[in-house]
């Protein structure tokens, strides 16, 4: 290895390669997902692999040709015939012992069809074939030789020819010839990974695990098993989870402050609550007062089901933190939420002495004026509220805490604009979207995690049912009977509107028939609904006249409404399996038995059966989400994914799961060996994070 690597040409525009001007420059971009040409580099043209791969190398009989596919054949040429029309296309025929091909052209004209295949030559051609008049033909072929004879050996370009994903205005030709320059750029990289690992699993060096996938030699070097494929994903993990380890290492040098309690206060706090907390709940407890009484910062994320009980960890959290007279902030995603985190813990932390303060948009400037000063002098020991928590004005004592409920709803600037008004204080992470080990792993890499597994007591199994939607009346009756009872329920629907789905049923439409049949009880809420007042109809829901809440996806993180019991979702086939799950918790937050009933349209395709079949087999919301991530991958799973959250290209963290826990364990003992990157294998692994653009880390680095 050396100490400087050179990786400038990777890293250079596409339009640096030969005979790629603005035009194919501007298409590259497009195919590989780029804004612009010039942020589309050399090396996200080499991470293009290919999706599949054509085999010239198999010779077929004319009358052995397949109905549609690729085939090489070797004919005589036998003649030739000029179009019709101006644009229409030139023929060459050719024939073997067993029948006649058509070769068709519609670029380069008779004469030169005439001179390239010669009538008497024998001719190898390989190409997609298709039929016309009970006829073989290849319309274009990709490649033609003039050959000695139908026993002439295979020759160039008669092998095996990888096929990319393509865009409009990009001939596969042009790619090939790209990303060919782009392979020539891969000289002397030096080599970041271990030896002994590199021995153990087998894989190839960097620049020749492109070269192999670009231009392989056997079928099965393209495919996500061979160990090309896997180093290359290797790669791309072990960038992320180096990242990960840096910011974390980073993170926990970062000196933070041991706050001290006494115990018995958060004693009397547990024994004034009204249930048992949870082996799960009293786990995260434990890790968050060790992390408090540690010298370094906190930095954990308490992921657990809809209704796990993660408020109570935070407000314990909140009364260690008040104990040695520091303040929390709980930053909520919505008003409602906020209003509703306030009043749970008003009224079990005021009665232990520790003040809790409500700072939303939507308070009297009397009321926020007197909880900024509260905050400011430290009266106030937790701070409840939402974006108005981090605005410029709003100052701290001593902000020990800052807890965010539900972090993919908020940017990280966000984030860091709040724990910036604590230089010391420590960050807890809550959310209710069950997410599987490895993208945990992939995306939280950076933070400790507690798991929340178990329900409180007294919580009842929602009862799922799959139902067709032609039975819409019997479940509008069912309704009618659970509002006479005093029961309350969400009906979801994927559209706020008919647009180009129409087919699908809107929200507005649906309030509009239920209203109809079920009378003024019916609300209405979704994305477009002013924010004000789709609190009001969230309120009314919750404590007022209305019974049926009709909803887009708004209502996923929304308020508790213990009254609801029934959860109606349509069109359930077109949503996520942890999407169904988390709009599924809604419901079966009281004491009474509850339903959801999952609609769905015929006919089902497999993987929308499998996914409503979960749904009705467990309401674990931790096996939902490892069955969501091999039905949809990582990229879709979080939804709003968290700024920064890798997107991976190579990499499948379904399928490479090991090679993800195998990069992380690599991260860290290199953070731990080598924490400034700047030892033998350091140094080539900034060129590593420089290629995956991981340059905040890079920065991190430079600035220690």
């Amino acid at each position: 290895m050396t100490g400087n690597v050179d990786i400038g040409r990777l890293i250079a525009p596409v339009n640096r390669l030969a005979g790629v001007g603005p035009g194919r420059a501007d298409r590259l971009a497009h195919l590989l997902g780029r804004e612009s040409a010039a942020e589309t580099r050399i090396f996200d043209l080499l991470n293009h692999l290919p999706s599949g791969i054509s085999d010239r190398r198999t010779l077929v009989k004319v009358a052995d040709a397949p109905e549609r596919g690729t085939a090489t054949y070797t004919v005589r040429i036998t003649g030739h015939e000029a179009s019709r029309t101006p644009k229409g296309p030139v023929r060459a025929f050719g024939e073997d012992e067993t029948g006649k091909l058509a070769i068709v052209f519609f670029r380069g004209g008779y004469k030169w069809i005439v001179g390239a295949l010669p009538v008497g030559e024998w001719v190898r051609v390989s190409g997609d074939t298709t039929w016309r008049d009970g006829r073989p033909q290849v319309i274009h072929p990709d490649a033609t030789a003039i050959v000695d004879g139908p026993d002439a050996p295979i020759g160039p370009g008669f092998g095996l020819e990888p096929t990319y994903p393509m865009t409009q205005g990009l001939t596969p030709g042009v790619l090939a010839g790209a990303i060919g320059a782009a392979l020539e750029m891969l000289a002397d990289i030096p080599e970041w990974l271990d030896g002994a690992l590199m021995t153990r699993e087998s894989w190839p060096g960097f620049a020749d695990a492109y070269r192999t996938v670009h231009r392989p030699e056997e079928v099965g070097d393209i495919l996500p098993t061979s160990p090309a494929r896997r180093r290359l994903a290797y790669d791309e993990l072990l960038a992320s989870q180096l990242a990960l380890a840096i910011v974390r290492d980073r993170e926990r040098t970062r000196r933070g402050k041991a706050r001290r309690w006494d115990p018995a206060a958060i004693d009397a706090l547990e024994a004034s609550l009204p249930f048992a907390l949870t082996p799960s709940q009293r786990l995260a407890i434990a890790e968050v007062s060790a992390d408090l009484a540690a010298e370094h910062r906190m930095t954990r994320l308490v992921q657990g089901d809809v209704g796990s009980g993660k408020t109570m960890v935070a407000m314990v959290a909140a009364a260690m933190a008040a104990g040695d007279g520091g303040q929390t902030a709980i930053m909520a995603p919505t008003d409602l939420v906020a209003r509703q985190h306030y009043e749970t813990l008003a009224r079990f932390l005021e009665p232990q002495g520790v003040p809790v303060r409500l700072l939303t948009g939507r308070i009297s400037d009397a009321e926020r004026a007197r909880a900024m000063a509260d905050l400011a002098d430290g009266a106030a020991k937790v701070a409840v509220g939402t974006h108005a928590l981090f605005q410029g004005a709003v100052e701290f004592a001593d902000l020990a805490l800052v807890v965010v409920d539900e972090q993919h709803r908020f940017g990280v600037s966000q984030r860091m604009a709040l724990t910036q008004k604590g230089p010391t204080s420590d960050l807890l992470v809550m959310t209710a979207t069950p997410i599987p080990r490895t993208l945990v792993l992939a995306s939280y890499g950076d933070m400790d995690v507690s798991r929340l597994t178990d329900k409180p007591a007294g919580r009842q199994p929602i009862e799922t049912r799959v139902v067709s939607d032609t039975r819409l009346g019997d479940i509008i009756e069912r309704l009618r009977a659970a509002i006479g009872r005093g029961e309350k329920a969400y009906w979801v629907c994927p559209l706020v509107e008919p647009g180009e789905e129409s087919e699908l049923t809107a929200a507005v439409s649906r309030h509009k028939v239920l209203t109809e049949r079920l009378g003024p009880v019916v609300g209405l809420v979704h994305g477009k609904t002013p924010l004000g007042e789709r609190e009001d109809v969230m309120a009314a829901f919750k404590d007022g006249d209305v019974s049926v809440l009709v909803a887009t996806t708004v209502v996923e993180v929304g308020v508790d409404v213990p009254d609801a019991t029934i959860m109606v979702i349509e069109n359930a086939e077109r949503f996520g399996l942890s999407q169904l799950h988390q709009l599924r918790g809604r419901v079966g937050r009281g004491s009474k038995p509850s339903t959801c009933l999952l609609l769905y349209r015929s006919p089902l395709g497999a993987v929308a059966r499998q996914r409503l079949d979960t749904m009705r087999a467990t309401n674990d919301g931790f096996r939902i989400a490892e069955d969501d991530l091999k039905l949809r991958g990582e990229g879709e799973l979080l939804g709003t994914r968290q700024s920064g959250a890798p997107q991976f290209h190579v990499a499948d963290l379904d399928r490479d799961g090991d090679l993800l826990q195998m990069a992380s364990d690599d991260a860290r003992l290199v953070v731990a060996t080598d924490r400034d990157l700047t030892g033998e294998r350091g140094r080539p692994l900034r060129a590593l994070l420089t290629l995956y653009e991981r340059r905040r880390v890079i920065e991190r680095l430079r600035s220690g």
